[in-house]
């Protein structure tokens, strides 16, 4: 994990190996040419005020995401500037917002991967702004190379040389004794290290982490942070009567687990509930996934990675509120074992599932789950899960859907995304959906109509929820896995989606901003 320092020393006299600054992409009545930000005040100076001219003659625009390297002014003890692009200036002066300042600061910490200390003179004139960068170059930072270059013939010396993450982001300019600047520099700290131990989850082989280990990553945790579990292995599951986790993991060789977290405060006046959906390989089961939709399913168990990672935060940020996580964790394989089209499931609420689609498999695992967090009467239940690739076809690979049984619990869910930086869509749930699910032969089908998939997901989980009880349901099919080149603070590969969203949910709840 890349280390994080603050300072208040003035730029020149830093020794690093290079300067982040921030340039904004000029609006029509500066030209349209880049603009230097605040923060960077110093080199322009060194520059004798010209840097921006520099940067356009260099090609710089100051597009979102845009890098561009020139040697540090006579007098720096610092050899590189590195201005990263932080998109248009919606008007004259304008502060950027800190998601365009964590997205730049993630950009900059990629760009300086093998570099071992690099300074952030990003603009940071309050406390949100010092967080969202040190967020920034936290997850930017991230890199999954534990399978690279073994001891094989020749490994250590690849291993040797092959570029590590950035060793160390200084801030500059930030106030260290501030309380809310140290507060704020804190938070990003424990958020940005859980979440990328969510993605190293994501990321880890299939043939590594199956339910009882991820089990045992999850107790680990748990004993560090004073944070209480308890794990139901098969036997444990088949006495309570599990029917929907047995039924998804009957075909595997590695048996399934549900796993409850609970951290707990004194100060809590509320507790919330989050389960994660945790397929560790979904191969579809009997109804198996065509050539081509196998090899990432790895991450079929994001949702349970962002739950957990979230229950950890949460007790690492000391938050008054009381969270319990719920990890309902199997693979999904086809053996002579395995859960059948036309088998019928009793499920740990007593509803019988007829699963006419072994592949959709994680919404029987999240009903035994929803209705085991139900029976603590919380105040409020989400649930997140990879669950439709309907929902990737709505929203795309960078947006979740967001179902839930009250609009306006919806509405502050979303409020949360937002705040957090992590874009997202809320979705409805059509009454006229529900009829499609009937059965012949148990009291709900696992699949209703084709179209609205995504939906209909989200209407059979309904049914599991303990009535009375508030819910939203997170689909975060598309951006939980991201397969194409890395941007922002994302990286390829797992990405940790909804983590930053359920940490700000538990935080506007401890603070009385939500109801």
């Amino acid at each position: 994990m890349t280390a994080l320092t603050l300072s208040t020393a003035a730029l020149p006299g830093l020794r690093a190996d290079a300067i982040v600054i921030g340039v904004a992409k000029g609006t029509a009545s500066a030209a349209g040419g880049p603009v230097v930000v605040p923060g960077a005040e110093a080199v322009d100076k060194a520059y004798d005020g010209r840097l921006a001219g520099v940067l356009e003659t260099l090609g710089a625009s100051g597009a979102e995401g845009e890098v561009t390297k020139l040697p540090a002014p006579t007098g720096f003890k610092t050899p590189l500037v590195v201005a990263v692009g932080l998109g248009t200036q919606p008007e004259k002066d304008a502060a950027p917002d800190t998601e365009a300042l964590r997205r730049a600061a993630g950009v900059a910490a990629r760009a300086l991967s093998g570099s071992k200390k690099a300074v952030f003179a990003l603009p940071m004139t309050d406390a949100a702004d010092a967080g969202a960068v040190a967020e920034g170059a936290l997850l930017g930072a991230y890199s999954f190379d534990a399978y690279k270059n073994g001891d094989d013939a020749g490994g250590k010396d690849k291993k040797k040389n092959r570029k590590g993450p950035l060793a160390e982001a200084v801030l500059v300019g930030v106030p260290s004794r501030d309380k809310a600047f140290k507060a704020a520099v804190e938070r990003a700290t424990a958020v940005a290290e859980e979440l990328n131990r969510a993605r190293d989850l994501i990321n880890t082989p299939p043939n590594d982490l199956d339910p009882e280990a991820f089990a045992a990553v999850a107790q680990a945790a748990a004993k560090e942070h004073g944070i209480k579990v308890q794990v139901l292995d098969e036997k444990a599951l088949a006495k309570a009567g599990h029917g929907g986790i047995l039924g998804v993991g009957a075909g595997s060789a590695s048996g399934p687990r549900l796993v409850k977290l609970s951290y707990t405060s004194a100060k809590a006046k509320k507790h919330l509930a989050f389960v994660g959906k945790g397929i560790t390989y979904d191969s579809g089961g009997i109804s198996l996934k065509p050539a081509g939709h196998n090899e990432t399913m790895k991450c079929d168990m994001s949702g349970a990675a962002a739950v957990f990672a979230a229950v950890v935060a949460a007790a690492r940020l000391g938050l008054a509120v009381n969270v319990t996580g719920w990890l309902a964790l199997a693979e999904n394989m086809p053996s002579g074992s395995a859960t059948r089209p036309g088998d019928v499931l009793r499920m740990y609420s007593g509803k019988t599932v007829e699963v006419l689609n072994t592949d959709a498999e994680g919404r029987l695992v999240l009903a035994d789950a929803l209705w085991a967090a139900s029976e603590e009467k919380p105040d409020a239940i989400v649930d997140v899960a990879t669950l439709t690739g309907a929902m990737v076809l709505a929203l795309g690979s960078r947006t979740f859907g967001i179902m839930a049984n009250d609009d306006t619990f919806r509405a502050s869910v979303l409020e949360a995304a937002e705040e957090a930086g992590e874009p997202a869509w809320p979705m409805p749930l059509p009454e006229h959906l529900r009829k499609g699910m009937d059965s012949a032969v148990a009291d709900i089908a696992n699949m209703g109509e084709r179209m609205g998939g995504g939906l209909v997901a989200g209407l059979f989980l309904r049914e599991f929820v303990g009535e009375g009880i508030t819910w939203a349901h997170l689909d975060i099919a598309g951006p939980a896995f991201n397969e194409g080149g890395p941007f922002g603070y994302t990286p390829k590969g797992g990405t940790g989606s909804a983590v930053r969203t359920l940490v700000r949910l538990a935080e506007q709840t401890a603070s009385g901003e939500l109801g």
